[in-house]
């Protein structure tokens, strides 16, 4: 606390020195800053790797892949078969229900809306995937 004397009629006069409470405050705002977690939004999203040039794609591997594609003509395949959307979330049940991995992949031609990609990601999840990936045109080429 600082003192300052004279000026006034009534002689002394105390006035409160703030430096240290607002170095004090500072501090704590950026202790607040450092600690606050920053919370990711959106989805979390697998890209698969392509194999290397020189090294065959392993059939076991394959076989346990599952992509879910979604056609331009509205139509939902898993690896291949195809499906309606109304038997995708019991057909995925089925094959994930003895996997102990639950990763699958979701594949849409480029003229389908995010929206129907979406719509497939949703059901997956529900239905017992637990991380979905995306396959790109670039990504299916081995770029």
């Amino acid at each position: 606390m600082g003192m300052a004397v004279g000026g006034s009629k009534g002689g002394a006069m105390a006035e409160m020195n703030v430096v240290p409470l607002i170095d004090i405050l500072l501090v704590l705002i950026i202790i607040f800053m450092v600690i606050t977690p920053t919370v990711p939004k959106g989805l979390d999203a697998l890209v698969p790797q392509p194999a290397p040039p020189n090294q065959k794609e392993d059939p076991a591997l394959l076989a346990k892949t599952i992509v879910v594609q979604v056609t331009a003509s509205g139509k939902v395949l898993i690896n291949q078969d195809e499906t309606t959307w109304d038997q995708l979330g019991p057909r995925i049940d089925d094959i994930f229900k003895q996997r102990a991995e639950k990763v699958a992949f979701v594949k849409g031609e480029d003229s389908v809306d995010f929206a129907e990609v979406a719509r497939a990601i949703d059901i997956m999840r529900a239905n017992g995937v637990d991380k979905v990936g995306l396959i790109t045109a670039k990504v299916e080429a081995g770029q």
